[in-house]
């Protein structure tokens, strides 16, 4: 079909749909991994306490030091590890139920554990808790890698950015909720703290209720399930306006270009040579940004607080003060990622990770010499979360929903969401054992990954705002020595500039 007159394509608004649709999905979802992230910490102490107490009535004797070391660290850890199983099911799930259908689903891995949270103080089972969090981690697992990629496909290009971090932003809000929950004076005490763990379901409930209003995914109707007519009913939704036929002719050309080439598996991905570096690309970043030190950093921060002779007491307010920084600065990170990019941020943040590492290392080093150097610690640790709020945490997942078209996503976000989880459960396994054998030198190890991780984007990963996937694809072509097809050579491409200069060669039409 030939039009006589080109589509426009117009520069994408912030719609009230648009809006709320990020706000729901964010909140019924990225809240709670952040917020199961720090939720046990504050109640820890009743929470062990309620260990022991339930295993002496059960056996008639107090529950050895061990036993409970491993229960504790069994409950911390099975988060991480439920998890890594949740981003396996991440792709599987997407292409049959959609983004929408699968977080609607994803409630589930989250109400159910809420209830089970709740109750096991009166059903006395600690084995509840465990079973929970492992539930619970699943939902995190999904959430975090689904919520970015619904967000990614329902943005205009122009804001693809600021709403992909959105979810980070509510990860730290998150995280934030569960300590100011868990100040002594609020719930983390020896009453409070099973009303604090099943908190978690009500931001589910909220977007089980909600979140069904709102449009599905236009490109995972269109491509996916070949549904023209409510693809352009949900971009018109979104947009705010009737004329969609640009992003619609954009999305038929992907469509082309991945017909021409072949659908992909989940396990073809990893073989797939046209997308060779985009995967080392996600897996260098996922791993950079977990095993950075950021869990590290927030593990030693109380002891840091009080060697500067923060008050014991006072140390739970500084704590929250730290997560309101973390979410200050990922607020920040929302308005000038589209002013910026995004390889600048991930530049920036690792290179301030990196040279926090090492300061703090030197500062935890001289600290029982000079009276001003905790001080300088704790300006490390408050350096190293603005560092981490600004590029390694947020822009990750913005860079995997660009660098992948649509059949290659779903596997793409199951990669480095299992890359995520895996990094995320070693550092939680390794670091006491590397905190009690290297004592601050840990750090040099963290400042030496980020430095890492930072030479790799600065040789390899390309600038990638405001361009649409598939011009993205086209700039890695050049680097993966692949060409990449665009059909019948029907669809023209525009808007291209500097992704399409001198890509001729490399493309046939």
């Amino acid at each position: 079909m030939e039009d006589s007159k080109e589509p426009v394509e117009r520069r994408g608004r912030l719609t009230a749909v648009l809006a709320l649709a990020t706000l729901i999905s964010a909140f019924g979802s990225s809240f709670q991994y952040g917020y199961n992230v720090a939720v046990v910490n504050s109640p820890a102490p009743f929470m062990q306490q309620f260990y022991n107490k339930t295993f002496t009535d059960r056996y008639n004797e107090p529950m050895g030091e061990n036993l409970l070391t491993l229960l504790w660290s069994v409950s911390v850890s099975m988060y991480p590890l439920g998890g890594f199983f949740g981003s396996l099911m991440v792709a599987p799930l997407v292409n049959k139920l959609g983004r929408k259908g699968t977080l609607l689903f994803n409630n589930v891995f989250s109400i159910v554990p809420a209830i089970m949270m709740g109750v096991s103080e009166i059903s006395k089972s600690y084995e509840i808790i465990i079973v929970a969090r492992f539930i619970v981690g699943i939902c995190a697992g999904l959430s975090s890698n689904v919520v970015p990629m619904y967000l990614g496909e329902l943005a205009p290009k122009n804001l693809r950015g600021a709403i992909g971090i959105v979810p980070q932003l509510f990860i730290t809000v998150g995280i934030l909720a569960a300590q100011v929950m868990g100040i002594r004076n609020i719930l983390g005490n020896s009453t409070g703290w099973t009303i604090m763990l099943s908190l978690t379901g009500i931001p589910a409930v909220i977007e089980l209720i909600l979140l069904p209003f709102f449009p599905e995914s236009p490109r995972y109707m269109l491509i996916q399930k070949g549904d023209e007519k409510g693809s352009r009913k949900a971009l018109q939704r979104l947009r705010g306006w009737d004329d969609v036929d640009a992003e619609v002719e954009e999305m038929h050309l992907e469509d082309q270009s991945e017909r021409a080439e072949g659908r992909l598996s989940v396990f073809s991905l990893l073989s797939q040579r046209s997308l060779r570096w985009q995967l080392v690309s996600i897996i260098i970043m996922n791993m950079g940004q977990q095993l950075s030190g950021v869990n590290a950093i927030y593990y030693y921060a109380d002891s840091i607080y009080g060697s500067a002779g923060v008050n014991q007491k006072d140390v739970q307010y500084v704590t929250v003060g730290t997560g309101a920084v973390n979410v200050f600065m990922t607020i920040a990170a929302v308005f000038i990622v589209e002013s910026s990019g995004r390889r600048l941020l991930l530049l920036l943040g690792f290179g301030i990770c990196c040279g926090a590492c090492v300061l703090l290392t030197v500062a935890l080093n001289f600290q029982e010499n000079l009276s001003w150097m905790p001080y300088v610690s704790i300006a490390c640790v408050i350096i190293y979360v603005i560092g981490h709020a600004i590029g390694p945490s947020p822009i990750p997942n913005v860079m995997t929903t660009e660098m992948f078209r649509q059949s290659a996503r779903p596997a793409a976000f199951m990669v480095g969401g299992s890359v995520h989880w895996i990094s995320n459960f070693t550092v939680g396994l390794l670091f006491p054992f590397m905190e009690s054998g290297l004592g601050p030198y840990s750090f040099i190890i963290f400042s030496a990954i980020c430095l890492v991780t930072l030479i790799y984007i600065w040789m390899v990963v390309p600038e990638t705002k405001s361009k649409t996937f598939l011009e993205v694809s086209l700039m890695f072509a050049k680097r993966n020595k692949t060409e990449i097809k665009v059909g019948d050579g029907d669809l023209p491409l525009k808007d291209s500039k500097e992704s399409l200069e001198g890509s001729e060669k490399l493309t046939t039409f």
